[in-house]
């Protein structure tokens, strides 16, 4: 195979106005376009309209790029590929009309050997406006969807997202975002390489499917190839009459080799190094190579990296209902981690390196699996190679979410292709847990939102119960694939049932109800949850440049804010934990620890409930512009307290508190008879392949956290299990002067603590910590004088990534060890200062 990347000389112009600048490939247009000054920033402001009226025009992509015959001597055939066009697009080689794209989440190839001329070759792609398309789309089907997006949405296969979400701005982007390439095939080409493992007696078979597609010189079908697979024996080509055979290459991780000639059927791995999710052990990895040869020649390699490992999904009937829980070499896991969304509005701006630094925060917080939502697109090869690498299990949604669609045999056919690219591009990588068919139809279905016709019923149960299924017998049988989420199982059989398969619980915010909400419920899988709140200002200050905009209740501040109301439901919350706070800085500070504490409450109750409970996937990890939302880590990578605390709640060993408090009591303070229980139950969980003995201590202390009671005792905590201590009566604590700490010990250091109060968080007479924060060496050092909740430690930029931060101190010092940023204009609070 002979490969020229196409990606040099690129302009772009809007067709009307013939404007031509200079544009990257891969790229888009809004990025285009912004480096060229003719557009404002999206993200400030309210440019986000400007921007979204670009979109109503067409554009055109021209390179002009040299043919060099001799580089694509002895090839039958040369093809144009686009891994990735945004999304509808008319091609033109040499002002000859290639076809159509209309679909961002396929690969297209179009043949032009006849058409390439000797020297210079002009490539033409004009972009369509896909507002104009999703319009008349709109107005032939009145389909209906997710009311926060773009009428018509639905019927264009684009990244969903760029049509506004109540998280994302609407900003329907285009481009060519992946490279595009012009590639030579002599004779043949690896078409499909799926590797099959066997485990059994101690060792791994690794049973290699290969198809080839041949080039036949006399006669091409529509597609520019024909699609054979090779037999055992090899296959004869007409191309050059020499046998078609492969040679698969294995290299284990310490670069020993296995060479296996001759199409063989299996390739035996004794001695297997297995794949664990981060947490329960290493990440090794087997490169495997397949070679295609025609004779003594390589005409075409496939190269990847594996995991060896078995993983799917444990499913049993039980006495809560039944399980739902990734096995992993046959183990259990709990599943902790986060909704994943793309990176950017604009995609010209992710790179693996900076998808590297998001999932590296997700290993340091402790997660083992990433649910890719379906309202983006497909991740790039470098996202599923990064998981791999860190052990991070993927749950991997096909993109359709929060509408119906109009399943017409040319959107069957669109939707099958691209599933087949997709799932041959994935398919081999280790992390990949599970296919899940869509993002929350199923239960809106059910519901009826959305349906205006039976159609629409009958189209969702083809899709996502007959045409995925049937696509991914043929192309990833081993890999598990679950119709929706959430689902119990699908055919509308209570999807959002709470004892079977995965839940989307939102009462807790949308709902409006309390944190303890939470402890009413054993999901048996919470693959989404969450609450919102405000970024740093530092990132808030990137939107506008006007201070009296920073005000939860600005123009600027709500344009940023894209769940109606969202603001106020945030000062709501707020209300019930924290005084108000008395400027735009401590508010922010408010918002982060409300949504840390909301979310602790819920995965710390799920865990605790390991068993019954085995998934806690919060929404959501990541932001795609500076935004008010839901996420953990906002869109220039700063840590929100929720990330922190996320990093103890998913500790592989973790001591939590199910504590009963004027929080749980659900009373009205002023009735005559207002009373409530005052009592703690610990419980240790433990996610790992190891037994632990520690230590669990408890005091009760004075505000000034002097100890005026303490308890201890060992605790032998199983493997993979929860274990509880007796609940302690505290009838007489003063809820309002005292508090409860809590800690885990092993080999004499703490591993896991917190503390729990009795009142709302607001009326504890906290007492002045006097906090003060100096730096020794990559440390730094904060120091109380009394209880302090919730210490922040930020730095002038507000982009300090910490070994901890967020946490709870008794009086003394506290060592903190700097991961990542710069230690310069020290700044540490408590919930003291709100």
């Amino acid at each position: 195979m002979v490969e020229l990347q196409l990606n040099e000389n690129w302009q772009l112009c809007d067709i009307k106005k013939q404007d031509w600048v200079p544009a990257q490939v891969p790229g888009d247009i809004y990025s285009v376009l912004l480096k060229a000054g003719k557009m404002s920033d999206p993200f400030f402001g309210d440019n986000e309209y400007q921007a979204k009226a670009l979109m109503e025009e067409n554009y055109e992509y021209r390179t002009v790029f040299t043919y060099d015959e001799k580089q694509f001597e002895n090839c039958q055939e040369v093809l144009l590929r686009f891994d990735g066009i945004d999304t509808i697009a008319d091609i033109y080689l040499n002002e000859c009309y290639l076809g159509k794209a209309d679909n961002m989440h396929r690969v297209w190839e179009f043949p032009v050997g006849e058409l390439l001329q000797k020297g210079e070759n002009t490539l033409r792609v004009i972009i369509r406006s896909p507002l104009k398309f999703m319009a008349e789309a709109f107005k032939k089907y009145k389909n209906i969807g997710n009311e926060d997006t773009v009428e018509g949405f639905m019927h264009l296969r684009k990244a969903h997202y760029m049509s506004g979400w109540d998280w994302g701005a609407c900003l329907p982007d285009g481009g060519i975002f992946r490279p595009v390439t012009l590639l030579g095939i002599k004779s043949a080409r690896l078409d499909s390489i799926y590797i099959r493992q066997v485990h059994e007696d101690g060792k791994v078979l690794l049973i290699p499917e290969v198809d080839v597609e041949t080039v036949d010189e006399e006669e091409i079908d529509t597609d520019g190839k024909n699609s054979v697979e090779i037999p055992d024996q090899g296959v004869e080509s007409e191309a050059d009459e020499d046998l078609l055979e492969y040679e698969v290459t294995v290299t284990a991780p310490d670069g020993t080799k296995i060479v296996s000639n001759g199409s063989p059927d299996e390739i035996v791995i004794e001695n297997p190094q297995f794949w664990w999710p981060n947490g329960l052990g290493e990440q090794p990895l087997y490169q495997v190579q397949v070679d295609l040869k025609a004779g003594d020649k390589t005409v075409d390699t496939w190269c990847k990296k594996i995991g060896l490992r078995t993983l799917t999904m444990h499913i049993e009937k039980d006495e809560w209902g039944e399980s739902f829980a990734h096995e992993v070499n046959g183990h259990q896991i709990f599943a902790m981690g986060a909704d994943y969304i793309p990176e950017d509005n604009l995609l010209q701006r992710t790179s693996k390196e900076r998808t590297r630094e998001l999932l590296l925060q997700c290993k340091r917080a402790n997660f083992n699996t990433i649910r890719v939502w379906g309202g983006g697109y497909y991740p790039e090869d470098w996202f599923f190679d990064l998981c791999d690498e860190l052990g991070l299990m993927v749950w991997q949604d096909f993109m359709f979410a929060c509408s119906v669609y109009e399943l017409t045999p040319e959107f069957e056919a669109n939707i099958r292709q691209e599933f087949i690219d997709n799932i041959k591009r994935i398919r081999h990588h280790a992390s990949l847990a599970l296919w899940c068919g869509n993002n929350e139809m199923e239960m809106f279905v059910k519901q009826g939102n959305w349906v205006t016709k039976p159609t629409e019923v009958r189209d969702y149960l083809l899709m996502y119960e007959r045409i995925i299924p049937e696509v991914l017998r043929e192309y990833d049988p081993d890999t598990f694939y679950w119709p929706a989420s959430p689902s119990s199982g699908g055919s509308f059989d209570e999807p959002n049932d709470p004892n079977r398969g995965d839940v989307h619980y939102w009462e807790v915010w949308h709902g409006n109800k309390p944190f303890a909400e939470y402890r009413k419920y054993f999901f048996r899988y919470a693959s989404e949850f969450g609450f919102q709140s405000f970024p740093s200002v530092k990132t808030l200050e990137t939107v506008t440049d006007d201070p009296r905009e920073l005000n939860p209740f600005s123009y600027v501040m709500e344009k940023h804010q894209r769940n109606y109301g969202g603001n106020g439901k945030i000062a709501k919350y707020m209300q019930a934990a924290y005084r108000y706070p008395e400027n735009f800085s401590a508010f922010v500070y408010a918002s982060q620890l409300l949504q840390a504490d909301g979310i602790r409450y819920g995965v710390e109750h799920y865990r605790r409930n390991r068993g019954r409970c085995m998934g806690a996937i919060y929404w959501q990890l990541n932001d795609c512009w500076p935004v008010i939302s839901w996420s953990s880590i906002d869109y220039y990578g700063r840590w929100k307290a929720l990330h922190y605390y996320a990093k103890r709640f998913f500790a592989p060993v973790m001591i939590s508190c199910e504590e009963q408090s004027w929080m749980t009591a659900e009373a009205d303070m002023n009735r005559q008879h207002f009373q409530f229980e005052k009592s703690i139950r610990l419980n240790v969980t433990n996610e790992t392949l190891d037994a632990h003995k520690v230590l669990v201590k408890y005091a009760v202390r004075s505000a000034d956290a002097k100890i005026l009671r303490q308890e201890e005792q060992w605790v032998e905590v199983p493997a993979l299990s929860s274990s509880w201590l007796e609940k302690v009566e505290l009838p007489e604590i003063d809820c309002f002067n005292e508090y409860v700490s809590y800690e885990a010990w092993e080999n004499d250091q703490i591993i896991s603590q917190g503390t729990v109060i009795f009142s709302y968080p607001k009326y504890f007479h906290y007492l002045d910590p006097k906090l003060a924060v100096r730096v020794e060496g990559d440390e730094i050092v904060v120091a109380a004088d009394a209880y302090a909740k919730s210490v922040e430690i930020r730095n002038e930029t507000e982009n300090l990534v910490l070994e901890d931060n967020y946490f709870d101190m008794n009086a003394g010092e506290r060592r903190v060890k700097i991961l990542d940023g710069k230690p310069e204009g020290l700044q540490v609070r408590s919930v003291y200062d709100i």
